[in-house]
């Protein structure tokens, strides 16, 4: 029978596919993005509870439903005579409860605002400092991108409008016109465009945002600023750090860092010389450690923990005709490249950090390639194939640009999809997710 809530609004259906989550009630219906893999569908009295087990262990991998066994466990305790110690344990959930605690938290931010409509229960379960937490802690996928406007106010390139957004890509709610800088994992820094430019730390999605102190020493005009943040299941108040690779007087670079928890900045002792001269693009953090493109062929890296900088090599096909690097990120915790060689789109991941110091002649290698694919051409239309390069690699997900065209591919299901058929690159594109997380 069709489960009721709180607000006597009925939960009627409850369906997914390749692309989407339908949820449909007495006075709503959702279409929401889903990452399931293959398709399934659930409608009350035609499918068995083990199957919502599957679809939600195919869409949450890294939840507990992940081990678990659904033709057992879902129906054990049906069975005659078979002694249940523990009535209110989770795999004895109804539906409406499952969906609600488990699935909600995967969930970008903006299609949660959406599932506020479907009843008065879980609009009150999405507004709770505990779901924010949760949902921060759950929800890491690429959303889309921030990039400088003509007009050169802040705009919001979604990879899916449906499922992610900002109410106010402008960031009108900061006290002075800004400028993106960098972001992880739903915190943005900005900084101010006149003045003193200070930087802010905000939540575009709540809106909460903290103005940082002035920095000991002159970031210069375009800073190469990195936001290092992790949700941590222990901490409901974001812990960050921001790190700045600027110019040295003795020709070198160096490194401030503030910390939120200290609320202040500090130079640190470490001084990288040699190829040291940074891209003006957005550096990346990865497995405690940030990197930024050299233009000399070289990455920066620099370790949060021990403080020390080194200078990675670069994999053989991690740069473009011009030879820049065409694109730094992170897959599964550690640093990755992605290049664009032809129709051919690779993937590296590095493996070892430690080729610097290995003997002469070793054949070790400090890349491994992690993903290989064939690029359609005609997801590009007009556009020519060879100006084709990688913008973003992060998780399962290559952002491809070309002229003015924007492509998104998953290395998981394998497949293109066009995000956006007119965009301008002249400005610098910041990747952003989709998250509540509180400040």
């Amino acid at each position: 029978a069709p489960v009721r809530s709180a607000s006597r609004s009925v939960l009627q259906s409850f369906s997914l596919d390749g692309s989407t989550v339908s949820i449909v009630s007495s006075n709503s219906c959702l279409g929401l993005p889903a990452a399931a893999v293959g398709a399934g569908s659930f409608r009350p009295g035609e499918t068995p509870p083990s199957a919502i087990c599957s679809l939600l262990a195919a869409r949450l991998p890294h939840s507990r439903w992940s081990n678990l066994d659904p033709n057992s466990a879902m129906d054990r305790g049906k069975k005659q005579g078979k002694f249940i110690a523990n009535k209110n344990n989770k795999i004895y959930m109804d539906l409406k409860d499952i969906i609600r605690e488990v699935a909600l938290p995967f969930l970008p931010a903006k299609s949660l605002r959406r599932c506020t409509t479907v009843c008065r229960e879980w609009k009150l379960q999405i507004s709770t400092p505990f779901f924010a937490h949760s949902q921060s802690n759950s929800f890491h996928d690429l959303s889309g991108f921030f990039c400088r406007s003509t007009s050169g106010e802040p705009t919001f390139i979604p990879l899916d409008p449906m499922a992610y957004g900002v109410a106010d890509p402008s960031f009108s709610f900061l006290p002075e016109p800004v400028h993106v800088r960098c972001s992880s994992n739903g915190l943005v820094c900005c900084q101010g465009r006149s003045g003193q430019k200070p930087y802010y730390v905000c939540n575009p999605v709540t809106k909460q945002w903290t103005k940082l102190p002035k920095p000991n020493a002159d970031h210069g005009s375009d800073p190469s600023i990195v936001i290092a943040f992790e949700p941590s299941l222990l901490n409901f108040v974001a812990d960050y750090k921001l790190i700045c690779a600027f110019p040295s007087d003795l020709d070198g670079c160096e490194f401030e860092i503030y910390s939120s928890a200290t609320k202040g900045w500090r130079i640190s002792n470490e001084i990288c010389f040699g190829d040291s001269k940074l891209m003006s693009t957005p550096g990346v953090y990865a497995g405690g450690s940030v990197y930024w493109r050299s233009k000399t062929r070289g990455i920066l890296a620099f370790n949060l923990t021990s403080e020390r900088s080194t200078i990675q090599s670069s994999c053989g096909y991690s740069y473009s005709s011009s030879g820049e690097i065409c694109a730094l990120g992170f897959t599964n915790g550690k640093l990755a490249v992605a290049s664009i060689t032809g129709p051919q789109l690779k993937v590296f991941q590095l493996s070892n950090t430690f080729t610097n110091t290995m003997q002469m002649n070793s054949r070790a290698s400090a890349w491994n390639m992690n993903h290989e694919a064939v690029i359609e051409s005609f997801l590009f239309e007009g556009n020519r194939l060879d100006q084709a390069s990688a913008m973003f690699v992060g998780g399962d997900t290559v952002v491809i640009k070309a002229a003015k065209a924007l492509v998104c591919y998953n290395m998981r299901t394998r497949r293109f999809s066009t995000v956006a058929a007119d965009v301008d690159f002249n400005s610098k594109m910041v990747p952003y997710v989709n998250s509540l997380v509180e400040m």
